[in-house]
């Protein structure tokens, strides 16, 4: 297969097999850094205890859920920690939209306080805040939120590109309620970061060009194209990486919502949407710590 030209009129199932075919390729060599994370931390009880500052984005909601039902019912809880765990909370464009209302409204635990006392007794206060948190709780539980997820918003955060983060935002939202718009958004994580490489780099590229090109051009200025190797280790790695590249882009004119359909279109279901969007994610993190790695050693 030439990795100079993008696929054309592939199959669903081709490019999901070109996908894999890359896949294999990369997460050999990279899968314990990218996917093999993970921690424990102390949590609160909903009496208050306190256990590690909790890593795992279901865990931290489940925090501040008993944090707030704790002060709601006499046990102290450190506005400090009330305070940091909401903004965290607040911040994450995973679930910023899906928060409840008391949350978005109450920034530490005074206001908590002045906004729960209205309700009488504990009962009525716990069932209060168990119904605001019920949506949110019941979409993390049903939605996998993979450690990756957090690895890769690290790196990007750091990429300070707005419309980045809002791409990648996009994918995540939509990864289980809109499987097409997820794989479009992260088609589109994807073109708007090798966009932004190769106008840092000061290299020219056409408007309209798709992703496959854009991200050739990215390669061959980052030296990562196959060509540029030797070794057949990092060929083999580097042309997994393109064949990924190449079957994300036959996935979306595929299956995403960027084109028209007739009435017998293959509808994506949200497997191919989680696919797609962790491989955008990991392949914009490598773009990201490549780029940023050569931007070092020209300081």
């Amino acid at each position: 297969m030439s990795w100079g030209r993008p696929i054309k009129n592939v199959s669903q199932s081709d490019a999901v097999m070109q996908i894999g075919r890359g896949v294999v390729a990369v997460m050999e060599r990279y899968a314990p850094e990218l996917w093999m994370m993970g921690s424990s931390g102390l949590v609160y009880t909903a009496k208050g205890a306190v256990m590690t500052p909790p890593t795992d984005l279901l865990v931290k909601v489940q925090t501040l859920q008993n944090m707030m039902i704790a002060h709601a019912t006499g046990s102290a809880v450190k506005n400090s920690e009330f305070i940091s765990l909401r903004a965290e909370l607040v911040g994450d464009p995973r679930i910023r939209d899906r928060l409840p209302r008391i949350v978005h409204a109450c920034r530490d635990v005074g206001q908590f306080w002045a906004y729960i006392k209205k309700f009488d007794t504990w009962r009525e206060r716990r069932g209060h805040i168990w119904a605001e948190f019920k949506p949110l709780l019941d979409f993390l539980e049903g939605v996998a939120i993979t450690p990756a997820d957090d690895r890769i918003d690290e790196v990007l955060a750091s990429f300070d590109v707005d419309s980045v983060h809002r791409a990648w935002a996009r994918a995540l939202e939509r990864r289980a309620d809109d499987p097409e718009g997820a794989i479009t958004a992260a088609r589109t994580l994807l073109e708007t970061v090798c966009k932004h490489i190769l106008d840092d780099l000061g290299a020219n590229y056409e408007e309209g060009a798709d992703l496959p090109k854009l991200y050739r051009l990215t390669a061959d200025q980052l030296n990562l194209a196959p060509s540029q190797h030797t070794e057949q280790i990092f060929k083999q790695i580097l042309g997994g990486c393109q064949s990924v590249i190449e079957g994300l882009g036959a996935l979306r004119n595929r299956l995403s919502d960027a084109h028209g359909k007739g009435k017998s279109a293959v509808r994506p279901a949200s497997r191919h949407a989680e696919l797609a969007v962790n491989l955008a994610g990991s392949m914009a993190t490598f773009l990201v710590q490549t780029w940023e790695a050569r931007r070092y050693q020209r300081a």
